[in-house]
């Protein structure tokens, strides 16, 4: 018991430095979202957010194989082996620049290729959407070959460097946005040559910190092909389920640009920004419990994961909640105070968002679980399977007429259908009981939530829409959401936790 105490301290301690670190970002990203759109203009805006889509997609790679260095990394520290740690740390790089370099190739052709003959774009801005899309090659990759680094630092649980580093970017793209403000010259075509400058100083940070911190992060020419071959065969089957996320989001983007125009995809990656910086909360939450769950798992500590994953789960839910109950029901004003630019279709698009976000929310800790055994390819496949149906379903949608808002209905039933299945195949991976995560999550989410939003609807419901009611709303919404997860969301084991931490806190600071 006192080693999972420990666990659950170190968890809460993370967690805590992320937060501190969150609220900062999110106020920047915010206020930098409002100062670019104004600078870009909507087309501009739109034209960034559908052309870095498709240098994103090239992240169905990338992302595979990330997976696969987090997941091994954090597994060897788990078992506690330093020699096997360099080995896997070289061998990623190794991966990382070899993969550089091909995407590198690909995204010229073929994304020079699809921009230029495929796309919606004006045509006086072709030119700019080109710099847009090398710009965004070159920053991929950069990101590319940082993530053994940021693997290590997350494996270790050094949240205090990863939010430092993380805040010195948010301040250098808030100085983005003043050096495009100010400049004389294409603004797009400046925004993107920023953000290629940022990504390279903050990669070299990164890789100073884990040179001079971890044993594991000095690299050396290894060739290890039983290695290669079991990161590979993990990857190629994360593969199938990235794949399914990118057509899903980056696809749709596609698909809204070619059906409906670039200003949609403005009020897309508007909503997409929102709903960033909110679920930023909780995957502060997801990254100090992820590593936990592998290495419970490497150590064989099966019935502990078991309770982390719910837990996980859970709280992450009750968390994003918090956040958007009072942002649903204030979208639009609180679009119109932050933005002097509102695109149509922003206010369903961000609400639509943000359920979406709620539910895909409720997998994440089994995801991670089923990728610790690292045994993924019936899982992938089964994923894979479901997930795909977003992208070919928006696109019967968008031909037979429906509005754009169908693609965002499409997504929230197909995602049910996968938390359905996940849970299914967590019983056959991890002999993990579903009627646990019914009763421990799925149960509570469904009690809290109705009576969490009574008392935020009877306050927009009575009240002109104005800054006051908007005030009131997060106060009441506040208030009353953490009165239900405490009283109906929470055990008892967990209300006695919450309520002796916070005592321990409120000491802590009357004595400062």
């Amino acid at each position: 018991m006192s080693q999972i105490s420990e666990n659950n301290k170190r968890i809460a301690k993370n967690t805590v430095l992320l937060y501190f670190r969150t609220l900062f970002i999110m106020a920047i990203t915010l206020y930098t979202s409002r100062v670019i759109l104004n600078a870009l203009g909507v087309e501009d805006y739109g034209i960034y957010n559908v052309v870095g889509g498709v240098v994103a997609m090239f992240s169905l790679i990338s992302g595979s194989l990330s997976n696969a260095i987090s997941r091994f990394i954090t597994f060897e520290l788990g078992r506690g082996d330093i020699k096997r740690l360099g080995v896997i740390f070289s061998t990623s790089v190794n991966i990382q620049l070899g993969l550089s370099f091909l995407i590198m190739i690909l995204g010229a052709v073929v994304g020079g290729w699809f921009l230029n003959t495929q796309m919606n774009i004006p045509d006086d801005r072709m030119e700019a959407a080109n710099w847009v899309l090398y710009g965004s090659l070159l920053m991929f990759c950069i990101n590319l070959v940082s993530l053994p680094y940021n693997a290590c630092i997350i494996a270790h649980e050094r949240m205090t460097a990863f939010a430092y580093v993380s805040i010195l970017e948010a301040s250098l793209k808030l100085l983005i946005c003043y050096l495009i403000v100010v400049s004389p010259f294409d603004k797009l075509i400046s925004y993107s040559i920023l953000l290629v400058v940022v990504a390279l100083m903050v990669r070299l940070v990164y890789g100073i910190y884990c040179r001079r911190q971890f044993e594991e992060c000095r690299y050396h020419p290894i060739y290890d092909r039983s290695l290669l071959r079991q990161m590979g065969g993990f990857a190629g089957w994360q593969f199938l389920t990235n794949s399914c996320w990118m057509f899903n989001t980056q696809g749709v983007n596609i698909l809204i640009n070619v059906f409906f125009g670039v200003t949609l995809n403005a009020a897309r990656g508007i909503a997409v920004q929102v709903d960033g910086a909110i679920q930023q909360f909780v995957n502060n939450f997801m990254t100090a419990v992820n590593p936990q769950i592998t290495k419970d798992y490497a150590a064989g500590k099966i019935k502990e994961m078991f309770i982390l994953v719910c837990r996980g789960a859970k709280f992450s839910y009750f968390l994003l909640m918090l956040f958007a109950i009072p942002i649903m029901f204030e979208t639009g004003y609180l679009l119109k105070l932050w933005l002097k630019i509102v695109p149509d279709h922003t206010v369903v698009f961000l609400r639509l968002t943000i359920i979406g976000s709620m539910l895909n929310m409720l997998g994440g800790t089994g995801l991670t679980a089923c990728m610790a055994t690292g045994n993924i390819k019936r899982y992938s496949i089964w994923i894979s399977t479901v997930g795909v149906l977003v992208f070919p379903l928006t696109w019967i949608a968008f031909r037979c007429g429906l509005p754009v808002e169908s693609t965002y209905i499409v997504f929230i039933l197909v995602y049910i259908g996968i938390n359905v299945v996940r849970l299914y195949l967590m019983k056959g991976l991890l002999h993990f009981p579903p009627v646990l995560f019914v009763r421990k999550v799925v149960i509570p989410m469904l009690l809290v939530t109705p009576v969490a939003a009574v008392f935020p609807f009877i306050v927009t419901y009575m009240l002109e829409e104005s800054f006051w009611r908007l005030c009131l709303t997060v106060v009441v919404s506040l208030v009353s959401s953490s009165a239900v997860i405490f009283f109906v969301g929470l055990t008892e084991k967990e209300r006695k936790t919450v309520t002796r931490k916070g005592s321990e806190f409120i000491r802590k600071f009357i004595r400062y």
